[in-house]
């Protein structure tokens, strides 16, 4: 006979940094909750998963065609920070400290995992870098084997721009992820980043 809650931890467990007794506290605030509530929290996931994309310069999470950040008319043009994933913008925004534009690339490069540079979102990059008048180009890369040989590739690919070439200074542990770092570090690796030769 199959237990009541047994299909509920299972789909939280799924979840990143959810165990047992982590899924186990969840399944239960949940059903303790009123059941209208319960519908509108699923009703919000299923409507954000089936409307939500890309933005068509960033490559942001949106709903519609630009993200909230390329549609800003207080956001600086001549500044590009360049990610991995959405989830970077998430953690550098919540610092407050760069007022630029994004890219995401979409990943890093890794050949076991077959992400290869002409997987990543390169040839979007160029058109940008292209359109708009930029004086610094910021890459915010974890510092991983993955995140290294994508900072090296795009250092070389970058360089003929003539564009002022920087990366984060980083506090952070090598192998560690921005999106894990605290507010505080994110804000000193972004204000000592250092300039790429």
């Amino acid at each position: 006979m199959k237990k009541p809650l047994s299909s509920i931890i299972h789909q939280l467990k799924r979840l990143p940094g959810v165990g047992e007794k982590s899924a186990q506290r969840l399944a239960l605030f949940l059903l303790s909750l009123p059941r209208n509530e319960v519908h509108e929290f699923t009703r919000e996931i299923n409507y954000v998963r089936d409307h939500i994309r890309h933005c068509n310069n960033c490559y942001n999470f949106t709903f519609e065609d630009e993200c909230f950040i390329c549609t800003d008319p207080y956001r600086n043009n001549e500044s590009l920070c360049i990610v991995a994933e959405p989830k970077d913008v998430l953690a550098l925004e919540r610092t407050s400290e760069y007022k630029g534009l994004y890219h995401i690339l979409g990943g890093l490069v890794s050949p076991i995992d077959g992400i290869y540079i002409e997987s990543l979102r390169i040839n979007e990059l160029v058109g940008r870098i292209k359109k708009l008048p930029l004086k610094e180009i910021i890459l915010a890369i974890n510092p991983t084997i993955e995140g290294e040989a994508t900072v090296l590739y795009l250092t070389s690919f970058l360089k003929p721009f003539n564009i002022k070439l920087s990366k984060l200074a980083y506090g952070l542990p090598v192998g560690a992820d921005i999106d894990y770092a605290d507010d505080v570090t994110l804000q000193k690796a972004l204000a000592g980043r250092q300039e790429l030769v």
